[in-house]
């Protein structure tokens, strides 16, 4: 018990003081939210001054009737991020999954989160591991967001902002880290202002060992931007992306007697020679403009395109069966071919206006998206048997055996209208409403023998409203509902168990308080809310056929802190309660029902804290915890992950553009498991052990 007491003790020191610092607080200026099309600033801390995914439209994050969390570009480089997977430790209500090994993946408030992943307010729902090198900060919007975002999003979304043209200044770094990690990356600005035209250029080479047994990364990045000031009232932003991430395809490790086998963490179960045999090889190409308009005072308009298109190589060999009783495991050999691309196309019309007394900012929206899914899957079975607890990695065939699992291609097409109202009643009220209509339809072209193509057509609206009020300028107290569909197929191919089965429902009920603290300077944030997601898609026990039957409930806390506390000090903390149960299903894992059990990979208590400090002489140090409660491995909840707590460190030296950051991770060198898969309760990720890394940046 001592372990869970910790973390919360940790975040209510924090909430108190900030309660203590809002009775003196004065009237802080607010803050306002930019549009998707951000430029780029100045670093601003740890509580960033702008985010644009909740609501497209410029106000301040208080007038949002919804939990909004922000990672900003300064946290994320003292801590030394390298991965979405380090961002999103740092957001209560997150739970980490080990996504194929081939993928980000994580759950938000219980729900899987595999298809909400966006750029720039673009839908990005490609299989890869994403680069933080051209990120800005990263936005999760908690509970539904189909409103403005189309099908998916249970329990939140996650909006990457990218960095874009707009300012004059560049830099270079390279990083050296534990297990041979070599890294370098760019960003190369300038801002000619005198000629209406602003360039960017971003870029990252990594090539690094692991400690997990041959595991191995190489991964080329390259992201450049240019923007045209067509006119006083007219700006064309350009971009473009390049990805090229090549892995061992790490599925983890197995199961026994209800816990992760107690094995050295870097221990592999998979095939000899990986690098060749069990290897993970993806690329993006992406590319859009946003064409921004300012009509009058009154209107501006906005268009918005990106295209992309992705490949996957992935050939893996994971543990598919454990024999507890000859303590063996059994391996299972697969390979996956996907070939996707697609686009989408935003138009958005912003008006404000007076009407009967109040103000009102209104958004107008239509977008307009295709995406074409090819894939190719292969699976064998019994491929070998190793030593559970000592496994030597055998010779296994390249190309798993027998027909194809999976040959076909997907087809998806969205067409939708949405609106949206901020208005503002009075200086204490204000209210959001806004709805969205979804034509959504799906389509599998089938290549196998026997199997039928199958295809249908959802047409679904999203919600949303919420209702604010703002004794003064410090405090901010509101109540929301806002509503989601998940369509059968929603980012993955349509299939003949479940093309007559109708969207699944979820819907959220908030409500919660903001605060701004120290003149501005943090803030603070507690919500609690009720998510509830029905006619979830089961297997029937007897005929293995999909049928809508299961309902899933969160009922959760959130409390947040963050900012810059005074005398050289900065702070970022969270903690998360969830309350998660499947409530109805009729479906069994590992011979358990469903029904009453826990969702998989979703802690009951999370929290994190991490502070930093500016010395004297251009020095400073930082360091923090993590916390993440007990998790079930699979559905059954017949596997625990055990709950852990990591230490980590920083320090650094910053003067006249150079920056040296010295960054420990897992001080104390603690065993833990930090992510599982979600379904299988053997296919278990091992933290890593105590890591060093050291970066050097320069700007100029």
């Amino acid at each position: 018990m001592a372990l869970n007491k910790k973390p919360l003790a940790l975040m209510l020191a924090s909430l108190t003081l900030s309660n203590a610092a809002l009775a003196d607080t004065g009237a802080a200026p607010e803050q306002t939210m930019s549009t998707v099309t951000v430029t780029g600033a100045a670093e601003t801390g740890y509580r960033p001054t702008a985010a644009s995914t909740a609501t497209k439209i410029e106000a301040p994050l208080r007038d949002i009737p919804q939990t909004v969390n922000v990672v900003p570009l300064e946290l994320l480089r003292d801590q030394g991020a390298n991965s979405l997977q380090d961002v999103l430790k740092t957001v209560p209500g997150i739970g980490l999954s080990t996504g194929d090994g081939q993928r980000d993946q994580v759950t938000i408030r219980g729900f899987s989160a595999i298809s909400d992943q966006f750029v720039d307010g673009m839908r990005d729902d490609a299989l890869y591991f994403r680069d933080l090198s051209n990120i800005e900060q990263v936005e999760v919007v908690k509970g539904p967001a189909s409103v403005l975002y189309g099908r998916g999003s249970s329990g939140g979304m996650i909006n990457r902002i990218t960095k874009k043209p707009g300012m004059d200044r560049s830099e270079v770094s390279v990083q050296a880290g534990s297990w041979g990690q070599k890294r370098g990356e760019f960003d190369l600005a300038r801002n000619l202002s005198e000629r209406g035209v602003a360039f960017r250029v971003t870029g990252a080479v990594e090539d690094s060992d692991s400690y997990r047994n041959q595991q191995f990364l190489k991964r080329e990045a390259l992201a450049p931007s240019l923007q045209f000031k067509l006119s006083p009232d007219t700006l064309l932003l350009l971009q473009a992306e390049y990805l090229h991430d090549k892995r061992l395809t790490d599925f983890g490790i197995p199961s026994y007697l209800g816990r992760a086998v107690d094995v050295a963490p870097g221990t592999y179960y998979g095939a000899a020679n990986a690098k060749d045999f069990d290897y993970s090889e993806s690329r993006v190409h992406a590319f859009g403009f946003t064409l921004d308009h300012r009509i009058n005072q009154q209107f501006s308009i906005r268009n918005a395109f990106r295209h992309y298109d992705y490949s996957l190589d992935r050939n893996n060999t994971l543990v598919g069966s454990v024999n507890e009783t000859a303590k063996t495991a059994t391996l299972t050999r697969g390979n996956v071919a996907r070939d996707e691309d697609g686009y989408t196309n935003q138009t958005e019309l912003t008006q404000r206006a007076d009407l009967a007394g109040m103000q009102h900012q209104v958004l107008y929206g239509v977008e307009f998206g295709k995406q074409n899914k090819d894939q190719l899957v292969r699976s064998q079975a019994n491929v070998a048997t190793v030593s559970l607890f000592n496994p030597v990695a055998p010779v296994v065939p390249f190309t798993a055996g027998g027909a194809p699992t999976a040959n076909n291609l997907g087809i998806f097409k969205v067409g939708s209208a949405y609106v949206q109202d901020l208005v503002t009643m009075s200086p204490q009220w204000k209210a959001l409403a806004g709805v969205r209509y979804d034509k959504f339809e799906q389509e599998t072209v089938e290549r196998r023998v026997g199997v039928a193509s199958v295809a249908r057509t959802d047409r679904n609206w999203s919600p949303r409203a919420g209702l604010v009020y703002q004794p003064d300028t410090a405090q901010s107290y509101y109540a929301s509902f806002s509503r989601s569909f998940q369509p059968s197929g929603e980012g993955f191919a349509l299939a003949v168990n479940n093309a007559d089965i109708a969207p699944e429902i979820t819907k959220n009920k908030e409500i919660g308080a903001k605060y701004d603290l120290f003149e501005g300077r943090a803030s603070a944030g507690i919500s609690l809310f009720q998510l509830t997601r029905t006619n979830m898609k089961s297997s029937d026990p007897v005929t293995n056929k999909l049928i809508p039957l299961g309902t899933q409930r969160t009922s959760g806390l959130e409390l947040t802190f963050s900012g810059d506390l005074g005398a050289g000090w900065q702070a970022w903390s969270a903690y998360s309660y969830l309350d998660a149960s499947m409530l109805a299903s009729i479906a069994k894992d590992d011979g358990q029902p469903v029904q009453g059990k826990r969702p998989t990979l979703t802690p009951k208590h999370s929290a994190n804290l991490w502070v930093s400090k500016a010395l004297a002489g251009h020095f400073g140090v930082g360091g923090g915890l993590n916390y993440v409660g007990d998790r079930f491995a699979n559905p059954g909840n017949t596997v625990v992950l055990p709950g852990f707590v990591t230490a980590d460190a920083m320090a650094y030296y910053r003067d006249r553009g150079i920056d040296l950051t010295l960054n420990v991770m897992n001080l104390l060198d603690k065993a833990y498991i930090v992510a599982g898969h979600g379904s299988s309760k053997n296919l278990n990720l091992p933290g890593a052990p105590r890591s060093v890394r050291l970066t050097a940046r320069y700007r100029f």
